[in-house]
């Protein structure tokens, strides 16, 4: 294939503008999948993404496309919309020299448009704009047209308007990639050098690595080596996704597939890499990608101890399909020998436990989310933590700084009051009230993290009825008034219930807390005490029931001592019991937390 006639793009959009049906549409469209194999979400092979109607991960697709004069190679990369995945984004843009940007013709601009399209231009590429859900009746096509034109300085007329839904003007989609993305750069002559942008596993083929060739040719069978770690790889095969694996001999400079690296351990290769020849000289590794910082914490522990090697496993192969994850041993007296994983976010943390029980069928539990804090010792040395069992001391504490964000909320002007409300009660501080036209408004605040995190845009999506959108980026530490809040049950703490709250969140938190679990816990023979505690001081207290034995059923006469006898005797024999029972708390218990928002 000529270079010249080669183009890679990628979709980005707020989530819900169109991606996965434009990229549906597209395949059908080129021909690249007959119409008898042809699904709704095509490119989404998870069943995660296609129940919850999101993508979760970048994937990628050859299609080739004639337009009468030139056939051309167009490789496609799907990307994620949701906020907890935009690093899959950044990550398939550094692959590709264009971007087509979905707009809703409904909706328009909204906060994820912005933080893609910002993403591109500072990697320097083409901007394709294209308007879609035309066919609806609320869109205003020609109104998103002028917003697009005052943005990107494009001319409004020629930005094609499609309903990806019902096929319509795609042609002029494909024209405007062919016309506006420039071929792929890079030496055909030169040493090999391809970036791995993802990475899978598979059981027969070992790690599976999705490689851009930038210089050289890639050929089957020929060794290759990482540049960065030096590992060695015999690929099993090499070829391109269109969208089934389809191998080939080569993989020419510009082009989009994949290397089956046969490589059986999940650590020996990292997205980033360059590959190159394995008897090559010394090569220039590519710019690889800023490793992602975790946002959202909890620790992760097997049902059954027995289940850790496994869970260690499933981990592992997780963390190479998603470079966002970080993991890291820990011990909890409650629940055993787990893990510290940071994701990126709620929605993030809930799709990793979904494909834990469904893909690799595992039975775990998570404990509360936390966010990482910064905290300063009295001996002037500072410690980040991010689970509340590693908090030192409060005699040794000089101050704990908590993450805030910059926020970017876009809602219709008549849910200003119902935003404002809900971000008053969670710490915001507002930064700016900015019209974009006579019905839209983008409010921007300073928001903690910890209050995002739980919660908060399923809160926003209820009280705007959907309309409202929502980006954040990490902005600074700023000292708060944070506290431990321990969570006692039968008077022994329960590490892994720990939080880290507010000072003036705490009662009410804690109050909710052990009322939650008051009737997620089984009732014992003994009376069940539940506390929170700040330190040495209970705030919160609930007790579960015992289950009592009506001792008194056979006591038919006699005087009233004898009975008195009798309930004294099962008061004793229930107060050594307390002292000696375990308290087993259901998993459902542990994940309490998560819902005390929607109370």
């Amino acid at each position: 294939m000529n270079q010249s006639d080669i183009r890679n793009f990628c979709i980005i959009a707020h989530i819900d503008h169109g991606k996965s049906t434009l990229a549906d549409c597209l395949l059908e469209y080129t021909g690249a999948v007959a119409n008898r194999e042809m699904q709704a979400q095509h490119l989404d092979s998870m069943d995660l993404e296609r129940e919850k109607g999101v993508t979760i991960k970048a994937s990628a697709v050859r299609m080739p496309w004639s337009d009468g004069e030139r056939t051309w190679q167009l490789n496609l990369i799907d990307t994620p919309g949701h906020v907890d995945f935009s690093y899959e984004v950044t990550r398939a843009l550094t692959a590709c020299e264009g971007a087509v940007l979905v707009v809703d013709a409904t909706q328009g601009i909204q906060a994820q448009t912005l933080a893609h399209l910002y993403t591109a231009i500072d990697l320097d590429l083409e901007i394709v704009p294209v308007i879609n859900k035309i066919d609806l009746p609320s869109a205003w096509p020609d109104r998103v047209a002028e917003e697009l034109e005052s943005l990107l300085g494009v001319d409004a007329d020629a930005i094609p308007r499609i309903s990806a839904k019902n096929h319509v003007n795609i042609d002029r989609v494909l024209h405007a990639i062919i016309r506006d993305v420039p071929p792929p750069a890079g030496d055909p002559t030169g040493p090999l050098r391809s970036l791995v942008f993802d990475c899978h596993y598979d059981s027969y083929k070992g790690v599976i690595a999705h490689v851009r060739v930038v210089d050289g040719v890639l050929q089957a069978r020929q060794p290759l080596r990482a540049v960065n770690t030096e590992v060695k790889v015999e690929p099993v095969e090499i070829g391109c996704l269109t969208p089934a694996p389809a191998p080939r001999s080569t993989l020419e400079t510009g082009e989009v597939g994949y290397v089956a690296t046969g490589l059986k351990s999940v650590r020996d290769l990292e997205v980033g890499e360059t590959l190159t020849l394995g008897q090559a000289a010394a090569v220039e590794s590519l710019p690889g990608y800023q490793a992602t910082k975790p946002m959202v914490f909890s620790g992760l522990y097997p049902v059954r101890a027995e289940d850790y090697d496994d869970l260690r496993d499933s981990l592992e192969k997780l963390q190479l399909n998603d470079a966002a994850l970080s993991i890291q041993q820990e011990v909890s007296h409650a629940l055993g020998f787990g893990f510290r994983v940071g994701y990126l976010g709620l929605f993030h943390m809930e799709i990793i436990q979904e494909r834990l029980e469904r893909e690799y069928e595992m039975d775990v539990i998570f404990t509360s989310p936390s966010v990482q804090y910064e905290v300063g010792l009295t001996d002037g040395t500072c410690l980040f933590i991010d689970s509340p069992v590693d908090m030192p001391e409060p005699t040794r504490i000089d101050y704990i700084a908590e993450p805030w964000c910059d926020v970017s909320i876009y809602t219709p002007s008549e849910f200003i009051g119902a935003v404002m409300n809900i971000t008053t009660g969670r710490r915001a501080e507002v930064k700016s009230q900015e019209w974009l036209d006579t019905e839209r408004v983008e409010l921007t605040y300073r928001m903690p993290l910890s209050e995002i995190i739980v919660d908060f845009y399923n809160e926003l999506k209820s009280a705007t009825r959907g309309f409202a959108s929502l980006d954040y980026q990490f902005d600074s530490y700023r000292p708060s008034d944070m506290v431990r809040m321990d969570i006692l049950v039968n008077q022994q703490p329960v590490d892994a219930m720990s939080v880290i709250v507010h000072r003036d969140k705490a009662h009410p938190w804690g109050q909710k807390l052990v009322s939650k679990m008051k009737e997620l816990i089984p009732r014992q023979m003994f009376q069940v005490p539940i506390q929170a505690a700040l330190g040495n001081k209970v705030i919160a207290r609930a007790n579960v029931r015992a289950l009592r034995k009506d001792v008194l059923a056979k006591c038919y006469g006699g005087d009233v001592t004898r009975k008195r006898k009798l309930l004294e005797r099962q008061k004793e024999g229930k107060k050594r019991m307390k002292m000696v029972g375990q308290v087993e708390i259901p998993q459902e218990a542990f994940m309490s937390i998560f819902s005390l928002a929607d109370d």
